[in-house]
């Protein structure tokens, strides 16, 4: 039927010589093709290959499918936007910082290419809002482009496209593009839980914005502090700069804050419209993405409680810090319960209060030793902060 001459090589194999009316015999892949056709492809048992080792998803994918299933098994909805963005949101969240511009865009009022990703959750809000949604928790998951300051991106050389180019055309094609970062942001307005019998609706927030941090925090196996920070367009008083501390420093990766309200109401928002941005590639490189797990401590722990005095414009999770880094290996645990302001302080100074829990791992702590640890930990606030023990 094929019309070709077979000869035997003598191990096994054998040479196929096609006619000259069959020019579509080119090769062995098209010959195999051609006695699959004439067998018929039904007779051809279906096997599933096996896939080596140390394929499948890279560290980074594994990550970012981690951060999105964490995401929405706590209650928030993935959603998808338009990577673009257009001058007055670029100028309201990152104003003054270079973009994109897309030579052909689908709306010309978008013809920059997106450097944050609460833009695009603002105006997915804004839909379903007007649609009658009033309870919305979303996130996603996308990249990022930020191009350097004077740093013109794009080329006009284009590769043929029948060769792989080569590693100085690679080069040039990757240095034309600008820098892309995958980021995860989170939106939150209406109620966290809806009002039903015997319990009032309790309304989203700031809380529910910090909440994203510390569940990212735990699947990706980061340790994301949370300090005081500012952003053009969220509540001065209301947003949190989130680092990631490591042997350099402390690198900054994200923000969290609930939106001005002025500018909620400019946009047609809610009062309290909580958000919060993360770089997930930084946390992917920072963090360990495996938990070490810890050992249930068996003997009794000590708990006592700490009050601090400090001035009003010190950030909490600072002084925490310190404490936790002064009380020394006993400390368990520790974590503010109460900010204090009003009667019974000195003008320009607040309270903050710690619940504290010692435990040794081998054996039962004394109320000295606890004690001990607790003003340690006060005396490293003191050094750093002026922070006295409230009497």
């Amino acid at each position: 039927m094929i019309g070709a001459s077979v000869e035997s090589t003598g191990d096994g194999r054998w040479t196929v010589t096609p006619p000259p009316w069959r020019p579509d015999l080119t090769d062995e892949l098209t010959l195999v093709e051609e006695v699959a056709r004439i067998v018929g492809y039904d007779r051809i048992p279906s096997v599933l290959p096996i896939a080596p080792p140390g394929r499948g998803l890279t560290r980074a994918q594994t990550a970012r499918r981690r951060a999105a299933a964490t995401l929405a098994a706590a209650g928030a909805t993935e959603v998808l936007a338009y990577p673009f963005s257009s001058a007055e949101q670029l100028s309201m969240f990152d104003p003054g910082a270079p973009a994109i511009r897309l030579a052909n865009p689908l709306d010309p009022q978008t013809g920059l290419l997106r450097r944050s990703m609460l833009p695009g959750l603002i105006e997915i809000a804004r839909r379903n809002l007007s649609r009658g949604m009033t309870d919305l928790a979303l996130f996603e998951i996308g990249t990022v482009f930020l191009p350097e300051q004077g740093v013109v991106y794009g080329t006009d050389f284009i590769p043929i496209g029948t060769a792989r180019p080569d590693d100085a055309i690679l080069e040039k094609l990757n240095a034309s593009i600008p820098p892309q970062r995958w980021h995860v942001g989170g939106l939150f307005l209406g109620d966290a839980l809806p009002k039903q019998p015997g319990a009032a609706a309790l309304p989203s927030g700031l809380t529910d914005a910090l909440d994203v941090v510390r569940q990212l925090s735990v699947a990706l196996a980061v340790d994301i502090s949370i300090g005081a920070g500012s952003h053009p367009a969220l509540h001065p008083g209301r947003t949190a700069e989130l680092r990631v501390a490591t042997a350099t420093g402390a690198h900054p990766v994200g923000i969290a804050g609930e939106l001005l309200p002025s500018l909620a109401h400019e946009l047609d928002l809610p009062r309290v419209v909580a958000l919060v941005e993360l770089d997930l590639d930084a946390l992917i490189e920072l963090g360990a993405l495996q938990s070490t797990p810890t050992q249930l401590g068996t003997l009794p722990a000590a708990t006592q409680d700490l009050s601090l005095v400090v001035p009003l414009e010190t950030p909490a999770g600072e002084v925490l810090a310190a404490v936790v880094a002064g009380a020394g290996e006993l400390l368990e645990d520790a974590r503010l319960v109460d900010d204090y302001r009003g009667t019974g302080l000195p003008d320009g100074r607040k309270s903050l209060t710690f619940a504290l829990r010692f435990r040794a791992p081998d054996r039962t702590l004394t109320a000295a030793e606890a004690s001990e640890a607790k003003l340690a930990g006060a005396a490293r606030a003191g050094e750093l902060f002026g922070a006295t023990i409230r009497e």
